[in-house]
């Protein structure tokens, strides 16, 4: 018996015969849904999805009794059904892409190491803001895009040079607020809106920079790295989690890392808990 005969025939469950593809449909489409429950769960999105679920069984009910002027409203309805899923998920749809576009095999193909001349020119403007204390906040798009935030600043499209990153940051600079967003080889904008992380695990003395980085690394699989106008420190944000007080041999590793077509995605150790100093 062939492996093409096998698949035909299937199993007999009782009367209804069952192939083996039907098997593996069944389970590919339980894999999905559930994968999209763990989207939605805890969010609005499951009462709208309850409420999509009702109204699709009663169309079915009034086709199967005939009335004809509410299968004519349903139809009207159901012919921007897919918009309306569209725009009612977009959340939840962004999220599953942001998940896909994290794959290791997605980012194989679609992130590029970054040139060692945009490294060198990074790190030299991270060393000066950090010995002068000045803040910065600079994302690099990775395979996720980062259109939407780059539009909310100043469009620069310039190519990436210390001297410019650190005019950008300068204090009385108008562009120092807000992000420098690199992507592909360009400083495509600066002054940029981030969203604001409001994770309660986060230093409550952090800034609004440190916040921003983590918020954009939590909706995208961007790499930020941050400079404190108080301390000078420098932090990394990646993959919703900050790294404060590297050096700068570590961050140029992490840079380097986060761009490295061989890298993978490893789940994060939980932190250990704090120790607290003994009483004097």
């Amino acid at each position: 018996m062939t492996l093409a005969l096998a698949l035909q025939e299937g199993l007999r469950i009782g009367f209804v015969p069952v192939r083996w593809l039907d098997l593996v449909d069944i389970l590919v489409t339980a894999v999905l849904v559930y994968q999209g429950y763990r989207l939605i769960r805890g969010t609005i999105a499951v009462q709208v999805a309850v409420a999509l679920l009702g109204l699709y069984a009663v169309n079915e009910v009034v086709r199967a009794v005939g009335l004809t002027t509410l299968t004519t409203l349903f139809g009207a309805v159901g012919d921007v059904f897919v918009l309306a899923v569209l725009i009612l998920f977009a959340p939840e749809i962004r999220q599953a892409l942001f998940l896909l576009g994290r794959n290791p095999i997605v980012r194989r193909l679609v992130t590029q190491p970054p040139r060692q001349k945009i490294t060198d020119e990074v790190m030299g403007a991270i060393r000066e803001m950090s010995r002068d204390r000045i803040g910065s906040l600079i994302a690099f798009a990775r395979s996720t895009g980062l259109r939407n935030y780059i539009e909310s600043g100043t469009r620069l499209s310039a190519d990436v040079e210390r001297d410019l990153i650190t005019s950008v940051f300068f204090p009385n600079s108008p562009l120092h607020d807000g992000a420098a967003i690199i992507q592909g080889q360009k400083v495509e904008a600066a002054r940029c809106i981030l969203p604001v992380s409001d994770a309660r695990h986060l230093d409550p003395h952090l800034g609004l920079r440190h916040r921003a980085a983590v918020g954009l690394t939590e909706r995208t699989d961007a790499f930020v790295i941050v400079t404190s106008e108080e301390t000078g420190k420098i932090s990394v944000a990646e993959n919703g989690k900050l790294d404060v007080g590297l050096t700068l041999a570590e961050v140029e590793t992490r840079l380097l890392d986060a761009f490295s077509p061989d890298r993978r995605e490893t789940p994060e150790e939980p932190s250990p808990p704090p120790v607290e100093a003994p009483a004097p």
